[in-house]
């Protein structure tokens, strides 16, 4: 999977056209499915990367917040990318977010109370009424596609207070925050805006109908969900049921749940009833630390306590995103010497589903930062090619730690030996299998200069530089 956007591309809504004209090459490099970025309005209009959610059912179409399209581009456009995409056989993975809203149309006098930010189960005050933007009525859609109004009453609470000009935490009158979400902050049902309730029959519905509208509509193949921690445990058990009962089969669904404790991301699973995958986020951060440790890590613990290796079946796993490129909220940018060893990981290996990140495939000119190419582009074409079969691991060193594939009969030519090094480099013995007795490897990243010949046995004696990958292939 390829993550197709960066937090600062151009808004100049060309990305939608930009994605149509790349498909043809991108299902050549051996993506087989993209993850789009929110295609909704937004409350910052064309400035908005898409998860200020304003109105979900405006896709580009309707003069709102300053514009027509969005960041991204039309409607019509957003429409032709996925067909485009669906032409070449690539999966289209589309961005939702139902856990708050931005921007409203009008303000409502609110009987609130404020909650200490560090404890959202502690009041810091007593009721008191505020005058909260909660009111939305899309007066550019004119109730095309549902006419459903959003006021206070759908939502648990907010950050602002219009009237005193006063940020906050507000719980709004006779709300509860949900019960079952993640316990950061004594209670991480609030995340940002007018944070939906989804405990409100009217509300579900509202998303049912929605979602149902917006599957038909785009024919997206699946869903990346935002901020699952924040949402009640059990919403989108059955929101995702509704929406397979409607589409006739099941939806795949990847959860952006944003903890680095392996524990949590296993918890909310159990919760949800195993509905989605989750991101591996503690693997990402064995990534970042490793990165900084400037070949201090142990490699060997690098799989320990990932979802990816407790349960690799709902794992998708990734090396950075949008969240954490430099100057964004979750910034923990694995740093670049690192990457190639991390996308390795990932890309070569049998636990997940990987997804490669926009900005190293194609850079973030916003700093400076230029594509992780041509190594990027070769361990893409690795998967692709070679990463099939059995795997034997070893992580038996804390600096140089391997893995190896077997191959498959289905792709002549398949199986790989990987190599990593965060110290001096060096080499592993490791079994391929016998069925490439007397073959010779090479290096397809280009580092090491010699070849090696598996023995009788199925091994061969591998090596890597110090602080980089290497991947050995079958030599032509």
């Amino acid at each position: 999977m390829l993550q197709c956007f960066e937090w600062y591309l151009p808004a100049d809504g060309s990305l939608w056209r930009q994605v149509a004209q790349m498909a043809p090459r991108l299902a050549r490099d051996g993506f087989t499915a993209l993850w789009l970025p929110p295609a909704y309005k937004g409350a910052s209009g064309s400035d908005d990367v898409g998860y200020g959610v304003y109105d979900l059912y405006d896709l580009g179409e309707f003069a709102q917040k300053g514009t027509v399209a969005t960041k991204y581009g039309t409607r019509q456009e957003y429409l032709e990318a996925i067909a485009a995409l669906h032409r070449f056989g690539v999966a289209v993975y589309a961005d939702i977010v139902l856990d708050h809203m931005m921007g409203a149309d009008e303000t409502e006098k609110v009987p609130a109370v404020r909650y200490d930010p560090g404890d959202r189960q502690h009041p810091v005050g007593q009721e008191q009424t505020i005058c909260a933007w909660t009111k939305f009525t899309f007066p550019g859609r004119g109730g095309k596609y549902a006419d459903f109004c959003w006021d206070w009453h759908c939502f648990d609470g907010t950050d602002w207070d219009e009237a005193g000009r006063c940020g906050g935490i507000y719980k709004f009158h006779g709300k509860q925050w949900d019960g079952e979400v993640d316990r950061e902050n004594g209670n991480y049902d609030y995340l940002m805006g007018a944070d939906l309730d989804l405990g409100n029959e009217q509300v579900l519905a509202a998303l049912t109908q929605w979602g149902k509208w917006y599957l038909q509509t785009t024919g997206v193949d699946g869903l990346r969900l935002d901020a699952v921690k924040h949402m009640r445990f059990d919403f989108y058990t059955r929101w995702l049921c509704e929406m397979a009962a409607a589409r006739g089969e099941a939806l795949p669904a990847v959860g952006e749940y944003w903890h680095a404790d392996c524990g949590a991301l296993e918890h909310y699973l159990q919760q949800c009833g195993g509905c989605m995958r989750l991101f591996d986020v503690p693997l990402h951060y064995k990534f970042y630390t490793a990165g900084q440790a400037g070949g201090s890590f142990d490699m060997g613990s690098l799989p320990q306590d990932t979802l990816s290796c407790r349960q690799p079946q709902q794992a998708v796993t990734f090396v950075d995103n949008h969240d954490t490129q430099p100057g964004q909220a979750l910034q923990s940018f694995v740093p670049r010497w690192f990457k190639p060893l991390a996308y390795a990981y990932i890309l070569l290996r049998q636990e997940g589903i990987p997804c490669v990140f926009y900005g190293d495939y194609f850079g973030i000119p916003h700093d400076g930062i230029p594509p992780l190419q041509p190594v990027l582009g070769a361990l893409v074409a690795a998967r692709r090619d070679l990463a099939y079969g059995p795997q034997h691991d070893y992580f038996d060193h804390a600096d140089i730690v391997g893995f190896t594939r077997e191959g498959d009969s289905c792709h002549p030519g398949s199986g790989l030996a990987c190599l990593l090094s965060d110290g001096p480099g060096g080499e592993k013995r490791m079994y391929i299998g016998t069925a490439f007795a007397g073959c010779r490897f090479y290096d397809l990243l280009g580092g090491r200069p010699d070849t090696v010949t598996v023995d009788g046995d199925g091994y061969g004696t591998f090596s890597v530089g110090g602080g980089v990958a290497a991947v050995w292939g079958l030599c032509p």
